[in-house]
């Protein structure tokens, strides 16, 4: 089983994947004025948006469900699977959440492919 993780902006299109995954109800680095000029692959940006006890309950059961959906889909015919996770314009939330997700599913022993839509976008 391959899995096709990617970030992108509400704000730029819905994207095409298997599963979408809206993270806009976490905190937003975007108006904090020194953090907003930065991505979430920036340690203090994915640090605003996980560090909370908000993101800590998503993924206290989103972990679960992540866990079960890929192992469930491997049993079939089914080779590969997208996942796009998407915040308004795709550079803080969607690319720190992403970036967990991508440590999770590492975990499983399966192949990630990560992508970063609209992190360049401004």
């Amino acid at each position: 089983m391959d899995v096709a993780l990617f970030s992108f902006g509400f704000k730029y299109s819905l994207p095409e994947a298997d599963t979408v995954i809206d993270v806009r109800f976490l905190p937003n680095p975007y108006y904090v004025p020194q953090l907003s000029s930065r991505t979430g692959l920036d340690y203090d940006v994915a640090d605003y948006v996980l560090d909370n006890q908000t993101a800590g309950d998503f993924f206290q059961h989103f972990e679960s469900f992540l866990v079960t959906y890929i192992k469930s889909h491997a049993n079939t015919d089914r080779s590969s699977i997208s996942f796009a996770v998407g915040c308004t314009g795709g550079r803080h939330r969607s690319v720190a959440v992403t970036e967990k997700l991508r440590k999770i599913i590492e975990k499983l022993g399966v192949t990630v492919d990560v992508s970063h839509r609209d992190i360049d976008k401004v």
